[in-house]
């Protein structure tokens, strides 16, 4: 209940475009879980609004929602990178940059994220990062991002409490230790 009454007053985050991806999206399956809320995306978009980004990175696109949402929060001439290893997932993605508008702020790099990060051209800076892939990888990711976050800069992670699994007596899974590790270093 105190969800519903939280989120009855939706911004227009929730437009057309980002109910079909979304619609889209939940006919993968289980697959779909991985995608963020609606209300993620529209605090997101806010953020990027409200810091003035003109330039973000997200590791970890699936099928677009939180790329789409940033890109809108930035002003016409933003940037986001967006790195994400399956090509079809991000098919979908590309799909409904171009129908929201959004494409030509986006430059999709596929490959396996740090490796990805490594090979960023040197004088690259951002306003803006997001963190939704391996949990197993976040610490590297973190390492390899922040040295390229401006000052007062956002770096956003995803799955931090992992489901509220993190508090489990017998935390044993990888992506768990994982996260819990890189909660303790922050």
């Amino acid at each position: 209940e105190l969800y519903n009454y939280a989120t009855q007053w939706r911004s227009d985050a929730d437009s057309t475009v980002l109910q079909e991806l979304r619609k889209e999206t939940a006919a993968l399956g289980d697959d779909a879980r991985m995608q963020i809320s609606v209300e993620q995306g529209a605090f997101m978009r806010m953020l990027a609004g409200t810091i003035g980004a003109r330039s973000a990175i997200e590791v970890g696109t699936f099928t677009g929602y939180s790329a789409l949402c940033v890109a809108q929060g930035l002003p016409a001439d933003g940037r986001l990178i967006c790195l994400d290893i399956d090509d079809d997932w991000t098919g979908i993605a590309r799909k409904y940059w171009d129908r929201a508008g959004v494409a030509e702020k986006i430059d999709l790099r596929i490959g396996p994220a740090i490796q990805s990060l490594e090979n960023l051209e040197t004088n690259l800076q951002f306003d803006l990062a997001f963190i939704d892939a391996d949990k197993t990888e976040y610490d590297a990711y973190y390492e390899l991002i922040l040295p390229r976050i401006r000052q007062n800069g956002l770096l956003l992670f995803d799955n931090m409490l992992w489901g509220g699994d993190l508090i489990a007596e017998n935390l044993n899974h990888p992506s768990g230790l994982a996260l819990n590790a890189l909660n303790q270093k922050l």
